[in-house]
């Protein structure tokens, strides 16, 4: 073997594999192969922006299987993904690769490739190239800049507002945009307005509609008829008139197809035509990019869908437009190929279109070979490609005026005809921003200037203007990357880190923001401005591309940045949670007091002692509604808007909801919301023979789910979990899905996975399992029979790693080993030299043996009550971990900086 070739994923690695033949092996990074540590200092500006990096034991373990791959090699090909973060994994393993001494005497070279096509990975073989160093400058300081806005921004979060989560770069100002969408909707005050429309004839007896345009001379703006009063008159000048044909306007217009897709188009159209989440979209697409097998053999279906470029190789578009000629005729071809370049703030142009590796492979001839989402996705762009190639369509529109004698009254009727329909026979673009295409199929009678018409019924409509629409996954990424924040790549993992931070939630596919997230944006505006200023984080992004593109120094850049950014965190030092909170309650009162009538009653009156007023309170868990005449008045309640859920005016009555009867036990069903989220519930609980209280049975809403949406039906599945969903095909073991503490997960034997946020427990099918279940590690292995002890040795997986354990008997598996590498000989030998017994889990020497022994010193009680007080000082004590930091000051310091770790590593997604 003389070469050895990197890419990210295992599924790439076996296609590409069989395209280069034997003198080839290729090996998967699995991702990036280290990252920074989630702690303080990992990025030190004191030092000019040193950088510490950390593999984990998969980026270590995939290094050492190249670097032992390489023994026998002479060359090194680095082939992760074509894009920023591809080439930045590449030059992390050659950084770790060197470090080991294992690229002595290597040749390394950079390759790419924009489709897995045996053709696409031979020409990158063949075309080899250095890594880019200037794009590895822009993945440092993009990663810099996003580790130091999470991990110094959200410590102040967390001291100033307590029960805030985190902050991001761009993650706040995604943020920012939907909770100021939300405040446009709430301050929005609509405005009446009326339309008068009237049916014509022609004088063949042809029927139309007309609008009213103009009135007593005038043309009428959109608020002009604004009560009934003036659109009753309006409606009876019309009605008074004769009216006849003015003018007959005719024009041939052309609407031209839309660019292929990119990756921030592709969320958006697949949102709406399909309903896809952008995580989804981009999962599937990822599968499809890798390969599916057809024919025995792995194709790769679509081109490389992280890309803002919306041109295409020429040698596709010569495939498409041939495609085209035979598929539709020679009309349905432009005389030249169709350039298109990206409208796009900041976008790169480095990467081709999302199109199809092969438009000879239709979505009808592929379509046995995918999955249901695999094969609507893969419509979407093949369409979408040819589309793009096509002959533009051409309308006939028609406006035609209508005037009474006077020319005092006018009407307007318009449509228009489909002469050609170009790329309509293909493709057609949803929009979010859409009106009526009632246009495009209307069409008007024949008609000539001085026609009399004979006129019919007149009707005037009420209407009331609308507030802006709230954003939709796709209106969000467009808006984000009309303003130029962020990359298209990181747009889907940007909203999945707000909803996971319940910082907003989807609601009938609309964000809305939660009352946390509107906190954190208000205490972000007031005192980070700056930070989560639109302008101010595209003119960062800019920046990068100046260093992506080798016009700026990565340092230089961060430099600038630090210096203000250092200094707006030092003014918020000296700040007191009361002046927050106070400016909090100003800057919110509007959302969370809302005058209900125009009768001069106080919204911040406390309904309790109809004295105080309330206002913006903080606990230790968060921020609460409160009374001013606090302690004497305890009326207080939690943070949502009157008439929202849990309040009275809607969602859930007193935070329950009856669902209905369950028909086999006849207990009601209800939903309510508790401290960690919504549930339901059956019954109200019983009590045992020995009285002792017996809870009722419980599930909580799978994360994502509507709580609006829930009924009677999937209530009882959920608490009908686990849920048997069959039998493994190879293996015949049982296959079920449940809900767990850390969401919905499958279960076979001792392997278990969780799912995918898209994939729902109660409906997931036996295929789906199956293949979530392929990548599956099991939490233990049985190994054989103790030589000497007897009994089981086993080997698990631990939360600090895999072990070995005899009975009681456990020992740590050391650094870097994995549990399905170790035999029986080695865990047996491992117990003897290192084995420890296990300790009992009530073992605790803290909460069962110090804590009373002291209490006996003192004489508090006597010795043999020690072991009832246990339970309680253990339960007490376990929590502990978590809110340390916010114990009185006299505690000893460590006890405040472990859990100061705990929340500096929480901070690692932030952005």
């Amino acid at each position: 073997m003389a070469n050895v070739v990197v890419v990210e994923s295992p599924a790439k690695a076996k296609t590409i594999e069989k395209y280069l033949g034997s003198d080839f092996r290729v090996l998967a990074s699995f991702g990036h192969v280290r990252d920074l540590p989630p702690k303080d200092g990992s990025v030190r500006p004191e030092e000019d922006f040193a950088m510490d990096w950390e593999a984990d034991d998969r980026g270590q373990k995939q290094v050492r299987a190249i670097a032992s791959a390489l023994k026998g090699a002479d060359r090194l090909y680095l082939a992760t993904d074509p894009d920023r973060e591809g080439e930045a994994i590449s030059w992390h393993v050659q950084e770790m690769l060197q470090r080991q001494g294992a690229l002595r005497g290597k040749k390394v070279a950079r390759i790419t490739f924009n489709e897995i096509t045996k053709r696409a990975v031979q020409h990158a073989i063949a075309h080899p190239r250095e890594l880019d160093t200037p794009l590895i400058e822009a993945y440092l300081a993009r990663r810099a800049l996003d580790y130091l806005v999470g991990f110094r921004l959200s410590p102040v979060l967390w001291r100033k507002l307590p029960g805030s989560r985190s902050a991001g770069r761009v993650q706040s100002v995604a943020l920012r945009l939907i909770c100021e969408r939300e405040a446009e909707i709430e301050s929005f005050v609509p405005r009446e307005y009326w339309t008068v429309q009237a049916r014509f004839a022609t004088p063949s007896g042809a029927p139309f509609t007309a609008r009213l345009t103009h009135h007593e001379g005038r043309k009428l703006d959109q608020f002009d008829l604004n009560d009934e009063a003036k659109a009753m008159r309006a409606k009876a000048a019309v009605e008074a008139g004769e009216f006849s044909v003015a003018t007959v306007e005719k024009r041939r217009v052309r609407r031209h197809p839309p660019a292929p897709f990119q990756t921030s188009t592709l969320q958006q159209e697949a949102s709406r035509k399909l309903g896809f989440g952008a995580q989804m979209t981009m999962r599937t697409a990822q599968s499809l990019y890798e390969g599916v097998e057809i024919g025995g053999e792995t194709v790769g279906l679509i081109t490389y869908m992280r890309t803002d470029g919306v041109q295409m190789a020429r040698e596709a578009i010569q495939e498409l437009r041939s495609h085209i000629k035979g598929a539709f005729g020679e009309d349905y071809i432009p005389a030249a190929p169709r350039e298109y370049s990206s409208r796009a703030k900041n976008a790169q142009e480095a990467h081709e279109a999302i199109r199809p590796t092969d438009v000879s492979r239709t979505p009808e001839k592929v379509a046995r070979y995918l999955s249901e989402q695999q094969r609507k996705l893969y419509e979407l762009v093949w369409k979408r490609a040819v589309a793009s190639q096509m002959q533009s369509a051409e309308l006939d529109q028609t406006a035609v005026e209508i005037a009474d004698r006077s020319g005092r009254t006018k009407l307007r009727a318009t449509g228009s005809v489909i002469a050609f329909d170009g790329f309509l026979k293909l493709y057609k673009e949803d929009r979010d921003d859409a009106g009526d295409d009632d246009d495009e199929t209307r069409i008007l009678p024949p008609m000539r200037e001085k026609d009399p018409l004979k006129r019919g019924e007149v009707t005037a409509e009420q209407h009331f203007t609308q507030p802006p629409p709230r954003y939709s996954e796709a209106s969000l990424v467009k808006k984000m990357e009309e303003l130029g924040i962020g990359r298209p790549s990181t747009y889907a993992s940007i909203l999945q880190v707000l909803q996971d931070r319940e910082y907003v939630r989807l609601d009938r596919k609309r964000f809305v923001p939660e009352d946390r997230g509107r906190l954190v944006t208000a205490f972000l505006v007031s005192y980070f401005e700056r930070y989560v200023d639109t302008g101010f984080t595209a003119g960062l992004e800019e920046q990068l591309d100046d260093i992506s593109g080798g016009r700026a120094d990565w340092r230089a850049v961060m430099r600038r940045f630090w210096e203000d950014f250092a200094r707006a965190l030092d003014g918020t030092s000296e700040l007191k949670i009361s002046d927050v909170i106070d400016r909090l309650d100003e800057e919110l009162g509007p959302h969370f007091f809302p005058r209900q009538a125009d009768d001069g009653t106080d919204p911040r009156l406390c309904p309790a002692c109809n004295s105080g007023r309330l206002g913006l309170r903080l606990g230790r868990t968060g921020a609460f509604i409160g009374c001013s005449n606090y302690p004497e008045c305890r009326y207080t309640r939690p943070l949502a808007v009157p008439g929202a859920e849990g309040e009275s005016g809607g969602g859930f009555q007193e935070g329950i909801r009856v669902l209905g009867t369950d028909p086999a036990s006849g207990e009601q069903v209800t939903m309510r919301r508790g401290p960690y989220g919504v549930y339901v519930q059956l019954g109200e609980g019983t009590t045992d023979a020995k009285g002792k209280a017996v809870k009722p049975r419980r599930a909580s809403l799978p994360r994502g789910s509507d709580p609006e949406g829930m009924d009677l039906e999937r209530a009882l599945a959920l608490l009908s979990m686990p849920r048997i969903v069959g039998v493994h095909p190879e293996t015949a073991e049982e296959i079920s899905s449940n809900l767990g503490r850390f969401g919905p997960y499958l279960k076979m034997g001792n392997l278990s996975k969780s799912l995918d946020r898209d994939d729902d427990p109660l409906t997931i099918g036996l295929n789906r399992a199956v293949a979530l279940l392929a990548d599956a590690k099991p939490r233990g292995l049985t190994l054989g029979e103790h030589p000497k002890g007897g009994g089981p040795v086993e080997v698990r997986r631990g939360r600090f790693g895999p072990f070995v354990m005899h009975g009681k008997r456990v020992a740590n598996l050391p650094r870097g080993t994995e549990m399905e590498q170790v035999t029986l000989d080695e865990a047996v030998t491992l117990l003897a030299e290192k084995g420890k017994e296990m300790a009992p889990l009530k073992g605790r020497k803290g909460a069962t043996k110090a804590k009373p022994a002291a209490k006996a010193a003192k004489g508090d009680a006597p010795a043999e009550a020690a072991p009832r007080k246990a339970p309680a000082r253990k339960a007490a004590a376990a929590p502990a971990k978590k809110p340390a930091a916010k114990k009185p000051a006299a505690k000893k310091a460590p006890a405040a900086k472990k859990p100061a770790a705990r929340k500096t590593a929480a901070a690692k997604k932030a952005g």
